[in-house]
């Protein structure tokens, strides 16, 4: 069989088409970017889209190295740069501010297509959203990454579909935003959101219960816990607590509705998960929450893989 050879521009536009072919079909209906002034815009959303997946593509390092790209590389001038191109400053301009509310348009509908595809792997534990944020490294340029003095960092907040494996909402902040408040926004009415005990909240906890959204929540041990009624548990299991309770000090900050706490024992390290879910055994809540690290892998997958950092 005779070999074939095929162009290196050739296999370079065909990995990019592929990566690019599911955000051009939803190009039509992502909401219009439109100029901030009187000046027209530089680049256009449809461009901005092409750059950035072509700066992952080719693991640039920053807006600098893909720029010198643009201007020097014949596909990419040909193909992604805009129309009479672009400088560095304008790009960084466009970037840093906006595009945002299209770019949260794509992610969604992007999400949504892949979780129509993928399969449920913990279908029977429920909707399981993992919930945590990262903090992402900026530029000093990004004035709104506000940290510490001589320093900028941005904080991603973001839920894990652990099912589908794959993220599904993400919210930015500067770098010392709060992450509880978060939360309800995260998730959806049925969804059970898998959290850490920075997140422990006996407010959050009453509101996601009248919101009927539901939680696993990692508490501290110290926790107050005023009994209303107390489970079985199976002798030799690494279940030793499984109660119905009010969390908190009475008239300070106890919970109004009450919550299931259920602690287990692994390695020697004595865990108490606070949840409203009452229709699952101690031993299913605690699968629950060691399925919360999923979403640490896909931050450490993000921070060596993607690199957003100057470009996000």
């Amino acid at each position: 069989m005779a070999h074939i050879s095929i162009p290196k521009k050739q296999i370079q536009s065909l990995i990019f088409d592929n990566f690019q072919a599911p955000l051009l079909k939803l190009l039509a209906f992502t909401p219009e970017l439109s100029s901030r002034g009187d000046r027209p815009l530089k680049m256009s959303f449809k461009d901005q889209l092409s750059a950035l997946v072509y700066f992952h593509l080719q693991e640039h390092k920053s807006a600098r190295h893909l720029i010198q790209d643009l201007k020097e590389n014949d596909f990419a001038r040909q193909n992604i740069a805009p129309e009479g191109g672009i400088s560095r400053s304008s790009f960084s301009e466009i970037i840093n501010g906006r595009g945002i509310e299209q770019l949260q348009f794509i992610f969604e509908n992007l999400y949504k297509q892949a979780a129509s595809v993928l399969p449920k792997e913990h279908a029977k534990l429920g909707d399981l959203v993992s919930i945590d944020g990262s903090l992402i490294d900026s530029v000093l340029s990004m004035y709104w990454a506000d940290y510490r003095k001589g320093s900028k960092k941005a904080k991603a907040h973001c839920g894990f579909d652990i099912d589908h494996g794959i993220p599904n909402k993400i919210f930015l902040t500067d770098g010392n935003g709060a992450e509880r408040p978060f939360v309800t926004q995260i998730l959806s009415k049925g969804q059970t959101g898998v959290m850490d005990r920075g997140y422990q909240s006996h407010s959050v906890f009453d509101l996601l219960q009248d919101e009927n959204k539901h939680f696993v929540c990692r508490i501290k041990s110290r926790t107050t816990r005023t009994v209303i009624e107390k489970h079985d548990i199976y002798p030799d299991s690494y279940i030793f607590y499984d109660a119905l309770v009010l969390l908190g000090t009475p008239e300070q900050n106890q919970t109004k509705a009450a919550v299931r706490v259920v602690g287990y024992e692994i390695s020697g390290v004595k865990y108490y998960v606070a949840t409203d879910r009452h229709d699952l055994t101690a031993e299913q809540i605690a699968s629950i929450y060691k399925l919360r690290w999923t979403i640490e892998n896909f931050f450490k997958w993000w921070k060596e893989h993607l690199k957003v950092y100057h470009l996000i």
